[in-house]
């Protein structure tokens, strides 16, 4: 063949500029993603309002299971059940599973009791109640009522608990009359 030849030249492969405008877009994506990903509180804060959720759904199942009260306390170091009002040792009621979390907040705030169904506020984490009980029971028909001073049962107006570790609030809702927790 004679003639014209006509070769055709593709260029193949980035130039550098391109090479580092990709390196520079992974490393920016990669700093926001680590930082994200290495900052526990959030996800100790997502988990904790979940178990606490759990806890107070149970303590309300309990209540009408074995038709007796059942007592929650929620302050700002833990949220526990109890079968009395004082909480004393021998009316804690013991985890579904056997045993709570057991780390190291929950051992602290729970009397070092890996069997009670408390949990403790995870580090970097933190707990508030607003509204007037703090203690409360869930009756044999899984109301919640308000624990007086004296160890009574009395009128149950709304809890609400708050719980925040990356600057994100979650809530825990207690209703009166119907004892939903949300």
């Amino acid at each position: 063949m004679t003639g014209h030849s006509h070769v055709w030249r593709f260029q193949l492969g980035v130039t550098m500029i391109e090479l580092i405008a990709v390196l520079i877009i992974i490393g920016v994506l990669g700093a926001i993603a680590s930082a994200r990903y290495f900052d526990r509180a959030s996800f100790d804060a997502d988990a904790f309002a979940n178990q606490a959720r759990s806890i107070l759904r149970y303590g309300q199942k309990l209540a009408v299971a074995q038709n007796r009260p059942v007592y929650a306390r929620v302050d700002t170091d833990s949220v526990e059940l109890c079968f009395e009002a004082d909480c004393n040792a021998a009316s804690r009621v013991i985890a579904p599973s056997g045993a709570n979390s057991g780390s190291a907040s929950t051992l602290q705030h729970c009397d070092n009791s890996a069997s009670w169904l408390c949990e403790g506020v995870p580090a970097g984490v933190t707990q508030t109640v607003s509204g007037p009980a703090a203690s409360f029971a869930f009756d044999a028909l899984g109301k919640p009522n308000a624990v007086n001073a004296d160890g009574t049962l009395g009128n149950f107006q709304r809890v609400l608990v708050k719980i925040e570790g990356d600057g994100d609030e979650r809530s825990v809702m207690v209703v009166p009359e119907t004892g939903y927790v949300y």
